[in-house]
């Protein structure tokens, strides 16, 4: 699990030049100092993560049950509340701010986003099925799956077979992206390459807990 999370918004992409002049393609996280609202602990909560809130919303705009939630905390009410997981929260207080420069240039991180909905879709858009031949008495199946089940035995279709369905609006994860910049002055986080999920979308950066993992992560 990561050590080290942020939570940001997605602006849209742009580019970027590296020193040799290259271009480089990049997504704009907007990250807003999140405060930290509770820290749950294995020993208490059987589990490691912070729950923070960034932004800022009136009071009397929310529940009684969050607001004296952060009350409780002495934290002042945010937009949205959500939780970090990581390994060790023993250096997380209740208050503490964690902004842009948690991550620097060079880090390697994995995003998490809510992917973009696309409605329903065929197989061939959903799953990369080939489709059906075009010709050779082929008639207006070109683009249906073919067959799904079996004759008499078992007589039904298997769990999981590929089908059309509804296709996006699903938690995805991109793994071992590049930080390219990250300014807390400006609130940014710049990413190279592309992270899921539609402008203005929330997605949560943590570092990279496979392959190319930077100093500190586990």
């Amino acid at each position: 699990m990561a050590n080290k999370a942020i939570v940001g918004e997605k602006l849209g992409m742009t580019q970027v030049w590296d020193d040799d002049n290259n271009v480089v393609p990049v997504t704009v996280l907007r990250v807003a100092p999140a405060r930290v609202v509770q820290v749950r602990t294995p020993e208490r909560d059987g589990y490691s993560a912070v729950q923070v809130t960034y932004g800022h919303k009136d009071a009397k705009k929310l529940t009684k049950g969050l607001a004296g939630h952060y009350a409780s905390a002495g934290v002042e009410p945010g937009v949205r509340l959500v939780e970090l997981r990581l390994d060790d929260t023993s250096e997380f207080a209740v208050g503490q701010e964690i902004g842009a420069d948690t991550f620097e240039p060079g880090d390697s991180i994995d995003v998490t986003a809510v992917s973009k909905g696309k409605g329903f879709a065929g197989v061939m858009k959903r799953h990369g099925f080939a489709g059906q031949p075009a010709s050779h008495g082929a008639h207006r199946v070109h683009r249906k799956p073919g067959a799904i089940g079996q004759c008499a035995t078992p007589s039904r279709v298997f769990k999981g077979v590929k089908m059309a369905g509804r296709m996006g609006g699903t938690n995805v994860t991109t793994l071992n992206l590049e930080v390219v910049r990250s300014d807390p002055d400006q609130q940014v986080v710049l990413v190279k390459g592309s992270v899921p999920g539609p402008k203005g979308g929330v997605v949560f950066v943590r570092n990279a807990v496979k392959g190319g993992a930077t100093e500190g992560a586990s």
